[in-house]
């Protein structure tokens, strides 16, 4: 077990949000719509140039008293999410009230971007943030950048990070990432989370039949798949060049990557996460990289640490203030 970190003050659930489920939950049952609070939300768009025609979009968003000179924080939803998801609002909204310009992404396929894309994001898909960032540096938007992952976002983020040298990236967060997909599937099948297993493969379903240009062989192979793993192999195994689930999960998952992770980042994960095995967490020799800060208190869910607001939050914005970015 990793000790306490004395820089950053340890989660306490707020009543009645108590244990794994609840917390996981909140968010549903009463997080509403989160006010961003920016002075002004302008759309953004950007084509990717791999021959697919497929676009990207988002919304980015301008505090009233921006910091000068301060990195675009990019927020990146995570399956079956978008810009408009909860922890995407509500993270924007932590954000602009600190002063920092934000852009709330649409993955490929996701969302507004869905009528676009006739390609679906996954959770190894990094090319697809490599070419935002990098329209958005030669557009003069931003040259420097905050990347603020959740769930699935988070996982990609994390790899994007480290397959090589991001000069450009100052700083990032992860929220909830499932690192190592294999064992993340594993779980999310399992009995225990039936009800949130049927419930992500219907979403995960419909995204998907929603794609233009999607066969008829292919809109057979989403309808048959019985589980999120069978969901993997015969679709986004299947579309993305994979050899099946297995391959997918072993290129994509970001365990792999963590130890070429150069930009400060915090990582942020509950050990009760019911969608995520903390034994995944636990596995990791943080001590090897110093630019990672793990935060992985025992209560918190997925997504959830609800103790009156949004521990993650404030967390992450303590880590921008230790990294000097607020």
């Amino acid at each position: 077990m990793l000790p306490d970190n004395p820089a950053y003050p340890p989660f306490r659930a707020a009543m009645p949000w108590a244990g794994a489920h609840l917390q996981t939950l909140r968010s549903f049952i009463a997080g509403g719509t989160p006010s961003i609070g920016s002075v002004r939300s302008e759309r953004l768009s950007f084509p990717m140039e791999d021959g697919s025609g497929d676009r990207l979009s988002g919304s980015l968003e301008e505090p009233s008293s921006p910091l000068e000179e301060a990195p675009l924080v990019v927020v990146i939803h995570g399956l079956t999410g978008c810009e408009d998801s909860f922890h995407v609002r509500d993270a924007a909204r932590c954000f602009v009230a600190a002063g920092l310009r934000v852009l709330r992404l649409n993955l490929r396929g996701a969302g507004p971007t869905r009528v676009d894309c006739t390609r679906s994001y996954h959770a190894g898909r990094t090319a697809d943030l490599d070419a935002v960032l990098t329209q958005l540096a030669a557009s003069g938007v931003a040259a420097r950048f905050v990347l603020y992952g959740v769930s699935l976002g988070g996982n990609m983020m994390l790899k994007y990070l480290g397959e090589r040298a991001r000069p450009h990236v100052a700083a990032a967060v992860s929220v909830s990432a499932p690192i190592d997909l294999a064992r993340t599937s594993e779980r999310f099948i399992q009995p225990r989370n039936r009800l949130y297993h049927n419930w992500l493969l219907k979403s995960m379903k419909r995204e998907a039949l929603a794609t233009p240009g999607l066969s008829a062989d292919e809109q057979a192979a989403v309808r048959s798949a019985r589980t999120t793993v069978e969901f993997d192999e015969r679709h986004i195994a299947a579309r993305n060049g994979f050899e099946g689930a297995r391959d997918y999960y072993a290129k994509s998952s970001a365990k792999g990557f963590l130890g070429g992770i150069s930009a400060p980042t915090l990582v942020v994960h509950a050990l009760n996460d019911p969608w995520i095995p903390g034994g995944i967490y636990l596995d990791v020799d943080w001590a090897a990289n110093p630019r990672l800060t793990p935060l992985l208190p025992l209560d918190g869910g997925h997504v959830g640490f609800h103790d009156g607001g949004s521990w993650h939050l404030r967390m992450a914005e303590r880590f921008l203030e230790e990294t000097g970015i607020l």
